[in-house]
């Protein structure tokens, strides 16, 4: 599938401004689209929107289908009378630039249990025609992952490997008797799901009334601890307890001594491909209908990955294996038609993932912090790009474009300076111009590049467990004068989205 030349900005919406603690999806969102259309960007990035769990990160989600209901804004649930002004009475004093998680979940979970029990005592028939609708619709994932989250919650939060063995091998009996007692709380979470999706439809919807198309995010694997895994545990290498045999991770590297042992399950790859990857398909599709273009992350894993055994301490010990290759990605053109897909294609890339990617045509990423280790020839050089690639700045897991420069090696930033013919007195604009007069097929940066912000505007530390994810922006930070800069750019290198 060809993309046309466009630029954009990464952006997650829990980095929203708004009163509640967290961005989410009202008026702020609009506002940020509006934003967008006024910089003339044709795209707009954000990370998974799942629902996250530990350590709050959406690429470690409890599913792989689901939303996010920290992400669902009380204003229009106010404006839509499933809160009344009193709900909000209560709520904390929040900080402006930052997620503080544990009193934000709280205080979202409050809300939405309030507009659950209102809908329950004071039904408004349109949501009742609307919800029954959206059920039906989404049967395939839904109930797995409502039955799934009330048996969480009525286990303590636990991983379902603690749960009893009954409901953890989802035995007939003991999951029918659950149904009965808890019938209340499995329907509590399909209405949380019912309102992310209904409220970031009509965000989507108005993006892409204004020309804007959004790409989207998908975690090659899925958490150990999802609906996904605890549902289809054949898809997985699971023992018969349900515990994992082996795990994903990457091998040791440069960066990392003893590698990154990430803990997720392995696919049973010849179980996906005796079903036709229906899973997959599944999963892909329901993607397609909550953003326009996907990012495929750690598309490596597709030609091969790092098989670690299960209870290893690090990645150091572990073998290369096989992944699906050409068959899954000619199972989803089959099912899907075009693949309006970006191949998330960092790292040590072997020439398979390169066959592969290029195979179906799908645009890989060009980072340009990563660009001055070296020499000339360095493929993150944007004179070394190929058209049918997405350049970046930086990336969510990468530090800020001045962050990097204050704390890279010297040898690099002067490098970096003579490259762009720059003092680097404003480096991010500097490394934005540089990507956006690229021939890459599109051009993104983080809104904290733009911002020009150092290190503490980051959004993730790759193998930080903490304290990741919380960055948000303030409401004056969207200003005119920066949406005029980034629109001249727009208009210089022929990305403009009219």
């Amino acid at each position: 599938m060809s993309f046309k030349r466009a630029s954009g900005i990464l952006m997650h919406p829990t980095s929203f401004p708004g009163p509640d603690g967290i961005g989410d999806l009202g008026p702020e969102a609009y506002r940020w689209v509006d934003f967008l259309k006024e910089t003339g960007c044709g795209l707009w990035q954000l990370l998974p929107l799942g629902p996250t769990g530990y350590g709050d990160s959406p690429y470690q989600c409890f599913s792989a289908f689901a939303g996010n209901p920290y992400l669902v804004s009380p204003t229009l649930l106010l404006e839509e009378g499933l809160l009344v002004r009193t709900d909000l009475a209560d709520r904390p004093e929040f900080p402006e630039g930052s997620v503080d998680f544990g009193p934000v979940i709280q205080w979202k979970l409050t809300l939405l249990d309030r507009a659950f029990n209102r809908f329950l005592q004071t039904p408004i028939p349109a949501f009742q025609a609307e919800f029954a609708a959206f059920q039906a619709e989404n049967a395939g994932w839904l109930e797995d992952f409502s039955l799934f989250m009330a048996i969480k919650e009525a286990n303590q939060g636990s991983s379902w490997n603690n749960w009893p063995k009954g409901l953890r091998t989802r035995q007939k009996a003991a999951l029918n008797s659950f149904r009965q007692q808890f019938q209340k709380d499995i329907l509590r979470h399909s209405f949380r799901q019912f309102l992310f999706f209904r409220q970031w439809k009509q965000v989507k919807d108005y993006a892409n009334q204004q020309g804007i198309q959004i790409i989207g995010d998908i975690p090659i694997f899925v958490a150990y601890d999802s609906s996904d895994a605890w549902a289809n545990p054949d898809l997985f290498y699971l023992d018969e307890e349900g515990l994992p045999t082996v795990v994903a991770g990457v091998p040791p590297d440069y960066f990392s001594p003893t590698g990154q042992l990430w803990g997720n399950p392995l696919y049973r790859w010849d179980a996906h491909a005796k079903s036709g990857y229906a899973w997959w398909i599944q999963r892909v599709r329901a993607t397609l209908k909550t953003v326009d273009i996907i990012r495929m992350d750690h598309f490596r894993g597709f030609a091969g990955y790092w098989e670690v055994p299960a209870k290893m301490p690090t990645a150091e010990i572990g073998q290369w294996v096989p992944g699906p290759g050409a068959a899954l990605f000619e199972a989803l053109t089959q099912a899907l038609g075009g693949l309006p897909i970006i191949a998330e294609d960092l790292g040590e890339i072997t020439p398979d993932v390169i066959e592969l990617r290029d195979r179906f045509q799908l645009p890989g990423m060009k980072i340009f912090q990563f660009a001055f280790s070296s020499d000339a020839n360095d493929p993150f050089l944007p004179h070394n790009y190929p058209a049918n690639c997405v350049a970046y700045t930086g990336t969510h897991d990468n530090d800020t474009a001045l962050g990097w420069y204050q704390t890279a090696p010297d040898v690099e930033t002067d490098f970096c300076r003579r490259y762009l013919a720059r003092s680097g007195e404003d480096i991010s604009w500097d490394m934005i111009r540089a990507v956006w007069s690229s021939v890459a097929v599109m051009a993104l940066a983080p809104l904290q590049d733009l911002l020009s912000l150092g290190g503490d505007g980051r959004m993730n530390f790759p193998g930080r467990a903490s304290g990741n994810w919380t960055w948000r922006c303030r409401p004056s930070d969207l200003s005119p004068a920066l949406a005029a800069r980034l629109r001249e750019l727009n208009t210089l290198y022929s990305r403009l989205e009219e």
